[in-house]
């Protein structure tokens, strides 16, 4: 019993080494790392244009402070996805990524939706364009890693089968657009954090 103890404690031991283990930090690592912190930048500057021209409805704005008081009710109704936790300092490099990489896809996937029922598409295909490209950096970060790569087949969240009206669109519009600011300012930490902690060791 003492030596399946043993075991078990020893093997949590190593999987606890395995997962704090740091990225390679070779030049191309740090390049793709400084790419993708410059387009979550972009990104997160483009999201208030975004905004403006595809939510025409004055009372909803990315200002928490200035939002009307009854959208709870409406916002679980549509049931958007929420984003994954980033959490820079306490989890591994590999979940970090690999959670960056699943939020990108779940808001790339949810704006595609919206999309098709906007009449803004140039803006948020410009916004499109930038997820897919910060998607790729972040997966070349992984397989330089040796990390498994998150990217998966987009697959539907049935969104657009709950936006009932033009209301609805635009809550639903303005509720993602807002959790992608709020995904996009914690990836750009997760990866601030990555690449400054990998220059420190080099």
């Amino acid at each position: 019993m003492m030596n399946q103890l043993y075991n078990v404690f020893l093997l949590c031991c190593l999987l606890a080494v395995s997962l704090s283990a740091p990225v390679p930090f070779t030049p191309e690592v740090s390049q793709h790392l400084e790419h993708g912190k410059s387009l979550t930048n972009k990104l997160l500057s483009e999201i208030p244009t975004v905004h403006l021209s595809c939510v025409n409805n004055q009372a909803l704005s990315l200002d928490p402070s200035g939002e009307v008081k009854n959208l709870a009710y409406i916002t679980a109704q549509l049931s958007i996805p929420p984003a994954p936790q980033l959490v820079p300092i306490s989890e591994s490099v590999e979940t970090s990524l690999s959670r960056i990489s699943e939020g990108l896809q779940l808001h790339q996937g949810l704006l595609q939706e919206l999309r098709e029922k906007l009449k803004c598409s140039e803006t948020l295909s410009s916004l499109l364009a930038d997820i897919r490209d910060l998607s790729s950096q972040v997966s070349k970060i992984q397989q330089l890693a040796g990390f498994p790569s998150s990217e998966t087949p987009s697959s539907s969240s049935s969104l657009s089968s709950r936006l009932t009206g033009d209301y609805e669109v635009q809550v639903a519009t303005h509720r993602v657009l807002q959790q992608l600011r709020s995904f996009g300012q914690d990836a750009f930490r997760v990866l601030r954090h990555i690449h400054t902690q990998g220059a420190r060791k080099h």
